[in-house]
C-alpha cells in the first residue's frame, strides 16, 4: 500500500508524523476483489475505511430493486465517516469496483484521534463538505443538463481523478460496466451509449472496455456545460 496516498487522506494530512504513526499503529489493512462489498446498506456504522489503492462505488438500493449509484471514490478519499456524525445505519452499499486497499479505523479509535486533535474534524467535514458538493452538483444536473452534457462531466470528472496521460490522449480505467455508467449520470443504458458513441464518431473519446481515452478534452468541456 502506498502510505503517502494514505497519509494524504483528510483524516491524517494535517497530524504531525509521530501522531500518524501513533494513529496508524491502530488501524487495519484490508483487501478486497473486485466485487465484493465492503459495507452493506443497513449494515452498523462502527467504521470508516481509507482508501490506499484501487476504486469503490457507493450505491443506494430503491424500494422496487433498482440500484442508484452514487459516487465513484479513489484513492486517498474516505467513506463511512457519515454514521460518525450521523449514528446509525449505513445509508449505501460500498464495492469494490477494482482491486482495492483499505485502511480500516474503528470509530473509538477515530474519536480517541479527535479528542487528541480537534482540528482534525475540520478536515473531516471539509471532506464531507466535497461530497455534498458534489451531490448537489449531481442534482442540478439531472434537473439543468441533458443526457450527453451529464456524460461529458463524468468523463471528465473519471478523467480528472482517475485518468492517466497518453500520447493518445487522457486514458481513464473507469472500472464500470454500461449500466453502472448510466446509473452514475442518472440516465438509461440507451441514452448514455448512444451519447458515448456520438463522442466516439465525433473523435472526442475512444472506447475500449471499460476503458476510455479521453481525446479532444477541450470538446468534451464546453459540452458539459
Amino acid at each position: 500500500m502506498d502510505e503517502a496516498v494514505v497519509r494524504s487522506a483528510p483524516l491524517f494530512a494535517e497530524l504531525s508524523d509521530e501522531s500518524y504513526r501513533a494513529v496508524r499503529e491502530r488501524t487495519a489493512e484490508l483487501t478486497f476483489r473486485r466485487g465484493e462489498e465492503i459495507f452493506h446498506e443497513g449494515s452498523a456504522g462502527d467504521r470508516l475505511f481509507v482508501l490506499g489503492s484501487g476504486k469503490v462505488k457507493l450505491g443506494h438500493m430503491a424500494p422496487d430493486g433498482r440500484e442508484h449509484l452514487l459516487a465513484i471514490l479513489g484513492p486517498g478519499e474516505i467513506l463511512g465517516e457519515v454514521s460518525l456524525y450521523d449514528p446509525g445505519k449505513r445509508t449505501a452499499t460500498a464495492t469494490a469496483l477494482a482491486t482495492t486497499e483499505l485502511v480500516e479505523l474503528s470509530h473509538q479509535g477515530l474519536l480517541q484521534i479527535l479528542d487528541q486533535r480537534p482540528e482534525v474534524s475540520q478536515h473531516l467535514l471539509r471532506s464531507l463538505a466535497l461530497r455534498l458538493r458534489r451531490t448537489n452538483d449531481k442534482v442540478s444536473d439531472l434537473i439543468f443538463s441533458d443526457v450527453p452534457g451529464r456524460v461529458s462531466k463524468a468523463l471528465l470528472d473519471l478523467g480528472r481523478r482517475f485518468g492517466e496521460r497518453t500520447d493518445g490522449g487522457l486514458r481513464v480505467t473507469h472500472d464500470l460496466t454500461q449500466e453502472e455508467l448510466a446509473q452514475l449520470v442518472g440516465a438509461t443504458r440507451e441514452t448514455v451509449n448512444k451519447a458515448l458513441a456520438e463522442f466516439s464518431n465525433r473523435g472526442w473519446i475512444q472506447l475500449q472496455g471499460r476503458t476510455v481515452v479521453l481525446v479532444d478534452i477541450d470538446r468534451l468541456t464546453h459540452r458539459a456545460r
